[in-house]
């Protein structure tokens, strides 16, 4: 694959470099391409079966049933129970990655937590499990891969001193900037405050000094609507690049309060979930 190409923004009289990972590919772009680089390297017959758990919506979730059925593996998803209308109207990436394959399985509010931690348990060695949005230290093959690129392309651009990226469970963010330490790397929270998103990291590695995390302006609840992303999301359509409303919209406010310098922003995908999204937001528009 040939390195994702950059572009140039303007936003709020500021000049921003966007790095294309939305374009390499229409399922597995952005962060899920980087974080499920092994497997997508990994034969075939090494695996018969993948499992995963998250949101109906989740953009991970879709990266995997586009590799699963690229692989031919089977591709098993665990959900809390839905709502009939979900049921009854598949939408957006939900119904894109049925469409592929994915066999959803439902498991109460009440035994779902309990029912992720024992999912290891007892698993073959053809089955393999990914966590919530992609939270593995396979990943950190995939995000070398990208700070390579990343090291190559800002060599010639000695005034970026600075990355960003939002972070759900942090994985991109958090190997990133153990393979880049000469640069700062800048992330925010999209999914819980300040300390889940250390935990999640923590997880995985301790958290290297270079990696600022950006205070959001208030306590945003993932995937609910707000006026304010909608406002940046269309400023950054207009500026030419179009970015998801799930985590996009909080790390550029951020940027936008927090920071003054050069940034190369990494842009994580996504966008294949904004028409869902967007059906929640046009209400904004008849204010």
């Amino acid at each position: 694959m040939q390195t994702s190409p950059l572009s140039k923004i303007f936003l709020d009289g500021r000049e921003f470099l966007v790095k294309r990972d939305d374009l390499i590919d229409p399922y597995l772009a952005g962060n899920k391409y980087r974080k499920l680089y092994t497997l997508l390297q990994t034969p075939k017959e090494k695996y018969t079966t993948v499992i995963s758990y998250g949101g109906t919506q989740s953009n991970a979730m879709l990266a995997i049933a586009a590799l699963c059925k690229h692989k031919e593996w089977q591709f098993i998803y665990y959900t809390k129970e839905l709502s009939h209308r979900q049921k009854e109207n598949p939408l957006g990436n939900y119904a894109e990655a049925l469409r592929l394959g994915m066999q959803h399985k439902e498991i109460s509010s009440e035994l779902y937590r309990d029912f992720i931690v024992s999912l290891r348990l007892n698993l073959d060695e053809k089955s393999f499990v990914i966590d919530q949005g992609g939270a593995v230290q396979e990943a950190k093959a995939g995000l070398d891969v990208l700070a390579t690129e990343l090291r190559e392309q800002l060599q010639k651009l000695p005034h970026i001193k600075a990355v960003a990226t939002p972070s759900g469970t942090g994985t991109t963010a958090l190997f990133l900037a153990k393979a880049l330490p000469e640069y700062r790397i800048y992330t925010t929270p999209c999914v819980g405050d300040i300390v889940y998103l250390k935990e999640q990291m923590l997880a995985l590695s301790e958290i290297p000094d270079n990696l600022m995390i950006l205070k959001p302006k208030k306590k945003y609840h993932f995937a609910k609507p707000y006026k304010e992303f909608y406002e940046i999301y269309k400023k950054l359509l207009a500026a030419g690049v179009a970015f998801d409303l799930l985590y996009a919209p909080a790390m550029w406010l951020s940027l936008l309060e927090h920071t003054d310098e050069a940034i190369l922003y990494i842009h994580s995908g996504g966008v294949s979930g904004n028409s869902s999204m967007l059906e929640r937001y046009r209400k904004f528009d008849k204010e």
